[in-house]
């Protein structure tokens, strides 16, 4: 009987040990968080978020939902934190495809900073007012204070950036490079003029197009509203443009059918111009008449609302855009309307240029302008503009913007940051560069489907 109890002990003994190290492996084996998610509180560091994937895509969902929450500091620790990505996210550029030169997107010049403006410039960008002084009084009034307080909802993965900083165009252009897009067209001030929260930037045009050149991009300028422009200081400007800038290899010129070769001036808020006065420059009869000279061009409409389709017809220009990134703000930045206006670019033989973008977003400089902002949906709100402007067979499409950050219609590289004061947005759960491999997605789509409907073309000159 002892015998037996012996033996009985010793395997009992053998089975709990056994059992032991079962248990011991399978708690190895075991993931180092509960069975319900990280503990509380670990989401609002972005170290512990980017190891733990779904808990990443729960926060950044419902910080899409709540898109201006940027300015909500209820929750925010005192710390601060800027995310940079791995420089591995760059493509190799001899493994992209060919440019597009039928793909324009829309780059400012007009960000400083100490280092090589003395002065930030842009980044700290005035909170606009409302014109109802009852609905403004309810909103922060005064400026930004950069370089951790931007006039931004998102920010810069290169931070607060000079335009002025030969690297920053270098990246810059090679960025652009990367999404296949082969035509920056330049928001361009005259000398000595600028907006109303900059400095004349001119001087960087020649910088901007040696450096396209460098990636075989081509550079177009885009006309803001400068001081008192009228048809006879246009005239002057375009001249200069030509004059200065048109024997660079990087100058644009599009190839029309009739074979030739053209420079492009997209003129952004065409429409407070009287279509009698552009008539003046832009109609073979007109008085100041810039047609079939030297400074001839293909001059870019900007079309917001319905009516203006027979101002620019009667104004003598070659085509229109629609620049706004916001689906339904105007007329000619509803998708829904795209199709006819195509209808009637065809029928009076202008170019349509359809501006497509990633998302809008502006209140950190018109904090009361929330009913404009578009959430990004992760892609999708960008996807679903360049897929409808592929429908209606553009002649060329425009990309609002590869840098306008104000109205958060950037395609640049944003990254996570974080202060006491403020969360920016950011593209997460996806890298840095989501809109940049977008974009080279759909351009080479567009490639494609131009080559079948749009056979008439020329390609630009190279």
């Amino acid at each position: 009987m002892a015998k037996f109890r012996r033996r009985t002990c010793i395997i009992l003994s053998l089975f709990i040990l056994f059992i032991f190290s079962v248990m011991m492996g399978l708690k190895m084996l075991r993931p180092n968080k509960g069975i319900f998610g990280a503990p509380f509180g670990l989401d609002l560091l972005p170290e512990v978020r980017q190891q733990i994937p779904r808990l990443g895509k729960i926060f950044d969902s419902e910080l899409s939902d709540t898109i201006n929450s940027e300015t909500d500091t209820k929750n925010l620790k005192n710390v601060e934190f800027t995310v940079k990505p791995p420089k591995a996210s760059e493509p190799y550029l001899e493994e992209l495809p060919p440019l597009n030169y039928y793909l324009h997107v829309f780059y400012y010049s007009w960000y400083g900073n100490p280092q090589f403006d003395g002065k930030y410039i842009h980044w700290n960008h005035s909170m606009l007012k409302h014109w109802d002084p009852r609905i403004d009084k309810n909103y922060p009034q005064g400026k930004h204070k950069p370089p951790d307080d931007i006039g931004s909802s998102f920010y810069p993965e290169l931070g607060t950036y000079s335009s002025r900083d030969p690297s920053v165009i270098e990246t810059h252009m090679k960025q652009i490079y990367s999404a296949s897009i082969g035509v920056l067209a330049l928001s361009w001030y005259p000398p000595d003029l600028h907006d109303e929260n900059g400095v004349s930037t001119d001087d960087l045009v020649p910088t901007i197009l040696d450096k396209a050149h460098k990636y075989n991009l081509k550079v177009a300028f885009h006309i803001e509203p400068y001081s008192n422009r009228d048809v006879q200081n246009m005239y002057r400007n375009v001249k200069y443009i030509i004059d200065k800038y048109g024997n660079h290899p990087a100058f644009y010129r599009y190839k029309t059918k009739t074979g030739n070769s053209l420079p492009m001036f997209y003129v952004y808020d065409s429409y407070i111009t009287e279509p009698e006065q552009w008539a003046n420059l832009l109609t073979t009869s007109g008085s100041q008449s810039i047609r079939n000279s030297p400074y001839d061009a293909l001059f870019i409409a900007l079309l917001v609302e319905d009516k203006h389709k027979y101002d620019i017809l009667q104004s003598g220009f070659n085509g229109i855009y629609t620049y706004f990134a916001t689906n339904g703000f105007t007329y000619g930045s509803s998708y829904e309307n795209w199709a006819k206006i195509k209808l009637f670019c065809d029928h009076f033989q202008l170019l349509f240029i359809p501006s497509v973008g990633p998302g809008y977003i502006d209140t950190s400089i018109r904090p009361w302008n929330t009913q404009n902002t578009r959430n990004r949906i992760n892609g999708k709100y960008y996807e679903t503009a360049l897929n409808l402007a592929l429908q209606a067979h553009p002649s060329v499409i425009s990309i609002t913007s590869f840098n306008e950050w104000h109205e958060g219609t950037q395609i640049e590289k944003a990254v996570p940051k974080r202060t006491s004061k403020r969360v920016y947005l950011d593209y997460r759960p996806h890298k840095p560069s989501l809109y940049l491999e977008l974009t080279r997605k759909w351009s080479e789509k567009y490639s494609k489907e131009r080559s079948t409907y749009a056979l008439e073309h020329q390609l630009p000159v190279s």
